[in-house]
């Protein structure tokens, strides 16, 4: 709800309220973010500078004057005063910086106001939109600061668009929202990482000076997300109130966290200014990228779910909106570049049988690309592998039962290729310099139309001529040389690069709306809302660790839904860690996601295919519950513990992960969350097994007659045979499981029975819970 009583404007959820004052110097003053108010007079709230401070630099108009340097400003400029960080710089006609923008006019609109080439949320009967406009003291320029509230999911959208109707000026820096609070007593959660670490979350006090979280490398980058939290010291999980902020992009981006000299502190996310130089004419306009914010008073399960929300319901392409993922196998890890249409044949036939829904064939299948020093740019298809060419290869995966899906990466560009002996001017390059190579591989320039036009009809002619019901779009490097001759200067290079990936989405996604698209940049190098508008999940990291990837997933879920994040078992030890973990760890964290395999099955026992094929069976059942429900994650008893909840209708399932094992442990306690008090549950442990290996030399006090642990016949043995572990059944209420309960000792070093958990290091148990009935006063 948008209520406009002047001088106020109130933005109201269930979840917040967010004020702004049109003060009488008619500059912008952000009053109040946070619980929701019931009471509208807001003259209260109002920052009430009274004493002044030294040094003050007084504004002055309409006979008023205000300190803009001590002031919770909406959206602040440069030149004026203000002497903190500004969203706003612009090289103006007379030759300075200085702007000057005052309220000019303001208008509520049903629905989204509308974008020429960015995405931004999508919208239903919830939302309207709040345009407020500025103008310039001097020229005629407009800022128009948009605000769309998604009401049903507790977000608000912030943009700026900058309308030139005068002479030309040059946008240097233009952010897409800026928020002050008057107060500094925060904590700032970041996820902050690199390849195969990416997405950590790193908790930073703020204290006085600037924080930046920042992306230059041409995607939105797997260092830092452009997600962050402010929350109040001893907000967790469950407590507290934090604020969330998001960007609706995909490019470089800024998020700035300033604590002024008087404690203040200052907020604001937008396209990156490093190397960003906009001409903007007579006549036309630039826009942002939307940010997204939101806020919690029941700490950050509360703020995450609200995140989640809005994505599934303003986010996702409406098509796969609530669509379950398919159970996924990869040829990557199975072959990498080495294979042939009888092994992926092969493998295709024994995932079914486990219940492997989609095969994807990776990286290899074009040119002469056995490693990765050739053949990005072309498209046609390597007769060498594939006798039959991709159709046969289709048609034989579609009679199997299964779907088929494709690896592509349209972005790069090999040396070594038909495509670039062709069009060396396609390369994003500077002339008379040699551009840069990683992996061995250059950057297509998105900014040049033959580019674009050439991405899509080869795509297309892939996809005209053989049935591909998922692509896997990937993206390898950094770009570097940022230069194009197809930009006017060339600080508009990357964000015009991003609007030209944009276009072929758009273009792809349009022609072919059925057609899944999991993005993917050397992992989780471009996860974020922009390419989440076009591709329903993506590829959260090239480390299948599953360790690693409670971090991984974890960071993630501050942020995006499980339905977003795309998950793998691979084998064990594992390529990125070389650490060994048990398969049924491996899958307990595939499945908090969408659900895949990445292994040769050639290299699985039989007793481990088993395990995986009531893996799968388990995952189907419930993936309604994995993918679209409600995710919680713990204030962990313990260090070496992670806990993850999904909740659906009547069903929970609890992730129970040890990173550790300590020898006779403690009891293990365990709780879920958001129960009815007064109804009965039942609980189960699922059924999983060990491998008799685990046990090593151990093996031959638990059965009756002594084998050598490293002989032929227990090895043969392990291929069919696994030992069960315990299992745990209960019935009991809400308020118990609420408060929590204790289960199966672990072993403890001594007298190890059937009823005994062995979990270990790196060890991980779920439980699924169900709604039963009423509980009998």
């Amino acid at each position: 709800m948008i209520q406009i009583k002047l001088p106020f404007i109130h933005l109201k959820t269930n979840a917040f309220s967010y004020v702004i004052h049109i003060t009488q110097v008619e500059k912008i003053e952000h009053v109040y973010f946070g619980k929701p108010l019931i009471d509208d007079d807001f003259k209260p709230l109002l920052f009430k500078p009274t004493a002044g401070v030294g040094s003050a630099i007084l504004y002055d108009r309409n006979g008023q004057n205000l300190n803009l340097d001590f002031f919770p400003s909406e959206y602040s400029e440069f030149g004026k005063g203000d002497f903190r960080l500004t969203p706003l710089e612009l090289h103006m006609p007379d030759g300075s910086f200085v702007t000057d923008f005052v309220y000019h006019s303001h208008e509520i609109q049903k629905g989204i106001y509308p974008s020429n080439d960015l995405p931004i949320g999508k919208e239903n009967d919830s939302v309207e939109s709040l345009i407020l406009t500025l103008k310039d003291t001097k020229y005629d320029l407009y800022l128009k600061l948009i605000y769309t509230l998604y009401e049903d999911s507790d977000v608000l959208g912030r943009r700026a668009i900058l309308v030139n109707n005068d002479e030309t000026v040059h946008i240097r820096k233009l952010m897409s929202m800026m928020v002050d609070f008057v107060d500094c007593d925060y904590d700032l959660l970041s996820l902050q990482g690199g390849w195969i670490k990416e997405s950590h979350k790193e908790i930073t006090p703020l204290q006085r000076g600037t924080l930046l979280l920042e992306s230059t490398t041409g995607a939105s980058s797997n260092r830092v997300n452009p997600g962050f939290i402010l929350m109040k010291k001893g907000t967790h999980e469950d407590f507290g109130s934090c604020y969330g902020f998001n960007l609706i992009y995909s490019g470089n981006h800024y998020e700035a966290i300033q604590v002024s000299n008087h404690g203040m502190t200052r907020v604001m996310s937008g396209i990156h200014p490093q190397a960003f130089h906009y001409e903007l004419a007579k006549g036309q306009s630039f826009e942002t990228p939307e940010a997204i914010l939101t806020f919690s008073a029941l700490g950050l399960n509360t703020l995450s779910n609200q995140f989640h929300h809005f994505i599934h319901e303003h986010i996702t392409p409406r098509q796969f909106k609530g669509l379950l993922r398919p159970v996924v196998i990869n040829s990557w890890e199975a072959f990498f570049f080495d294979f042939n249409e009888s092994k992926l044949v092969s493998l295709a036939k024994k995932a079914k049988k486990l219940g492997v829904e989609l095969f994807v064939l990776d990286d290899g299948w074009f040119g002469n690309r056995n490693d990765d020093t050739s053949s990005l740019g072309d498209y046609t298809v390597n007769l060498k592998k594939l006798k039959g060419g991709l159709k046969r290869l289709s048609d034989t995966i579609h009679k199997l039962g299964l779907k088929f899906g494709l690896w592509f990466e349209p972005e790069m560009i090999s040396e070594k290729s038909v495509l670039y002996q062709t069009h060396p001017d396609w390369v994003v390059k500077v002339d008379g310099r040699t551009p840069s190579l990683g992996r061995n591989q250059w950057v297509l320039d998105l900014t040049n139309g033959e580019v674009r036009n050439y991405i899509l009809k080869s795509m297309k002619q892939i996809l005209n001529e053989t049935l591909i019901d998922y692509i896997k779009w990937d993206m390898n490097r950094h770009i570097t040389d940022a230069y194009s001759k197809h930009v006017k200067h060339p600080g508009m290079f990357y964000h015009e690069y991003i609007k030209g990936l944009y276009a072929i989405l758009k273009d792809l996604t349009e022609t072919y709306p059925n057609l899944w698209i999991e993005s993917c940049s050397s992992g989780g190098n471009r996860f974020d809302l922009g390419m989440l508008s076009y591709t329903p999940y993506v590829w959260a990291s090239d480390n299948t660790d599953p360790i690693e990837r409670l971090k991984i997933q974890g960071g993630l879920s501050y942020f995006y839904p499980l339905s977003t994040i795309s998950a793998h078992v691979s084998l064990s030890p594992h390529a990125q860690t070389i650490r060994t973990t048990p398969l049924s760890t491996r899958f307990n964290v595939a499945a908090m996601g969408c659900l895949g395999y990445e292994l040769n099955l050639k290299y699985v026992t039989k007793a481990e295919q088993t395990e995986i094929k009531h893996q799968i069976e388990l995952y189907k059942i419930y993936r309604e519950v994995f993918q679209q429900g409600h995710f919680y994650r713990f204030n962990s008893p313990r260090k070496d513990l992670t806990l993850f909840q999904v909740s659906h209708n009547q069903t929970h399932i609890l992730g129970f992960y040890q990173n550790g094992y300590d020898a006779s442990p403690n009891t293990d306690v365990i709780q879920v969350k958001n129960l009815k008090p007064n109804q009965t549950y039942s609980i189960e442990s699922v059924q999983q097994t060990m491998p008799i290996q685990q046990f090593g030399h151990l093996i031959a006090h638990a059965i009756p007659i002594k084998l050598n642990p490293n002989g032929y016949l227990m090895h043969k043995i392990g291929q069919y045979k696994r030992l069960n572990n315990a299992t745990e059944s209960y019935v009991v209420s809400g308020a118990a499981l609420m408060q929590g309960i204790p289960v199966i000792q672990q072993f403890s070093g001594t007298y190890y029975n059937e009823q005994t958990r062995l979990l270990g290091d790196f060890g991980s148990q779920i439980y699924i819970i169900k709604e039963v009935g009423e509980t009998h006063a």
